[in-house]
């Protein structure tokens, strides 16, 4: 590990962005809640307080609700301060609190223009694909981002769950900015991947930065350590945690100074 001051990442080599950004996951559905949160204000004043604290990364997928969370993103941030970019994914669908993966090109396409729509963008700022499909190769689901790419509807692709074969299957059909991995303290199982994407300037946006048990007394770091921790492993990784409390939103953002005093 090494110790990295950098408070920005260059996301696709020219969109500057904070490295502590956020999970807006929690604000629309924990495990086997799907819908979105009775209090929808009380998430709409979480994601303006993060912004004006200085956060412009917001990560969040179409399963996300379904479809809730980029709707609320938009709800609440439209329109959009011009250095906040907004990361969605697409390739899998939770209908009924079913995960449902599905890399085709027509669904791509399609979950593409749905995106734009619920978040109200004329461009999505980076589109990850959320996992690859075991019926569909790589490179025809990262071909049909990159052609919407070419189309102008998307600015930045990127890549979660994937190994690195995947990577470089999908770096030989289009520029990738990002890899979103799980990836903690105390989960390190793809510290070799982390390396690689330095090494080419890819983003990697660790989710479950806290572990799979953040509450179990032990098991890991205190929260704001292990974002430290991440935020210190490598200078090409942004953090993203989740939270519904705007204490703990504010809590975590003491801990990157690049972010506006509270």
């Amino acid at each position: 590990m090494q110790t990295n001051d950098t408070q920005s990442f260059a996301l696709g080599g020219d969109i500057s962005v904070n490295r502590l950004g956020y999970g807006a996951m929690r604000l629309t559905g924990q495990p086997g809640n799907y819908g979105p949160y009775a209090d929808w204000e009380a998430g709409k004043a979480l994601l303006r307080r993060a912004v004006k604290l200085g956060v412009n990364f917001i990560d969040t997928a179409r399963a996300y609700g379904p479809g809730h969370n980029e709707a609320l993103i938009a709800e609440a941030l439209q329109p959009y301060a011009p250095d906040v970019v907004i990361a969605t994914k697409g390739g899998v669908d939770k209908p009924g609190g079913k995960i449902v993966v599905d890399g085709s090109p027509a669904t791509i396409a399609r979950q593409i223009d749905e995106a734009l729509v619920r978040l109200k963008k004329d461009r999505i700022d980076l589109f990850q694909l959320h996992r690859v499909d075991p019926q569909v190769p790589i490179e025809d689901s990262v071909g049909a981002i990159e052609a919407e790419r070419q189309a102008g509807k998307v600015r930045l692709i990127g890549l979660s769950n994937v190994t690195r074969d995947e990577l470089d299957r999908a770096l030989a059909v289009a520029t990738i900015a990002s890899v979103q991995n799980r990836f903690n303290s105390a989960e390190r199982g793809d510290a070799e991947l982390v390396e690689y994407t330095a090494g080419l300037g890819i983003a990697f946006i660790p989710y479950g930065p806290l572990g799979a048990h953040p509450m179990q007394r032990g098991a890991l770091l205190p929260a704001q350590a292990a974002l430290r921790w991440l935020l210190d492993y490598s200078p090409n990784i942004i953090v993203i945690p989740g939270t519904t409390s705007i204490q703990h939103l504010e809590d975590n953002i003491r801990v990157n100074h690049s972010v506006a005093e509270l």
